[in-house]
């Protein structure tokens, strides 16, 4: 009988989200400081074989989806050759990633064959707003990429951060943008994974959101998940658009009872909860080659997940260094 990735409450892990790297060409307020990061020394960051020997392991224990974090996954040099990889060792894979599609544009013609779902951050359509809140993007880089991918028919998320005072103005702007691109938006409450840049005066609850999309217009709540992989999010469709838009509450209604999903840093680190203080290391047994030790970390740290995040901020790890 086959292993499983199954914790001491009776949850299934069948997603794995892994960072590729810690390093971004953005400097985005809530993800990192301006200055002073602490990058991960280059020697200690997985390589691409690392990963596939790990991506193996989790396969073999009923992982069926992988999404691939940063940082900025594309800031790595070789990402569309290692994707390409992926896809022809796991074919049956799920195989996702998170971008802020400033470099898409520079790579879709190496990796639109592989069925990547992709997830888009994107929080104003506001060229000036961009900026103060990225430090350094170019919005123009980001629609560009998002429009050729949407050119080719193929789908993608939207996932916008909401910030009170910042951009709750812009609900409605990036629901259109999104059905003219053909793209499901999704809001996502404000995390309190940093105590220096998280405030109860920046956060808007998901049932405000709600109120704010759906008080006109003629939507209903799609109820039904199609796979077990499928993410938190409250997903309602526009009965005479057909839009589709996604309200994640992972502040007022967390959905630890249902979380399916571990995270491994670029690192090597497996963290069974986001708020986690620590982790496991997986690197050092993966470059001695002993993969049954990898094997046995991943389930021991498994069956030790949680039973909910305890709202614990640390303060002294970023999201770039957990993997976006």
């Amino acid at each position: 009988m086959a292993l499983e990735l199954v914790d001491k409450l009776g949850r299934r892990l069948t997603y794995v989200r892994i960072s590729v790297t810690d390093r971004c060409n953005f400097r985005c307020r809530y993800c990192m400081p301006a200055q002073g990061v602490e990058w991960i020394p280059h020697d200690r960051i997985m390589r691409y074989e690392e990963i596939e020997l790990l991506v193996g392991i989790l396969t073999e224990l009923g992982v069926k989806k992988i999404r691939l974090t940063g940082g900025e996954p594309f800031v790595r040099k070789g990402i569309p050759q290692f994707l390409r990889t992926l896809r022809r060792l796991f074919p049956e894979l799920e195989l996702a990633v998170t971008t802020n599609a400033s470099l898409l544009a520079n790579y879709i013609d190496n990796i639109k064959d592989l069925n990547i779902n992709l997830n888009i951050s994107l929080d104003t359509l506001d060229p000036d707003k961009f900026k103060d809140i990225t430090r350094i993007g170019n919005l123009d880089d980001v629609l560009k990429g998002i429009s050729m991918w949407s050119g080719l028919g193929l789908p993608f998320k939207i996932n916008t951060v909401l910030i009170k005072g910042f951009n709750e103005d812009e609900i409605r702007p990036l629901a259109e943008f999104a059905r003219k691109m053909g793209g499901v938006l999704r809001f996502i409450e404000f995390m309190p994974l940093d105590r220096s840049v998280w405030s109860q005066d920046s956060f808007i609850p998901a049932s405000s959101i709600e109120d704010l999309i759906f008080s006109s217009g003629d939507w209903k709540e799609l109820k039904n998940k199609t796979t077990d992989t499928d993410g938190p999010a409250r997903y309602f469709v526009d009965l005479k658009t057909g839009q589709k838009i996604g309200v994640i509450a992972a502040v007022s209604h967390h959905f630890c009872e249902t979380c399916n999903r571990l995270r491994i840093t670029a690192s090597g680190e497996l963290k069974n909860c986001l708020f986690a203080s620590g982790g496991v290391d997986l690197l050092s047994p993966l470059r001695t080659g002993d993969l049954d030790e990898v094997k046995h970390r991943i389930l021991l740290a498994s069956w030790d997940k949680p039973e909910n995040w305890k709202k614990q901020i640390s303060g002294d790890r970023h999201m770039s260094q957990i993997g976006g």
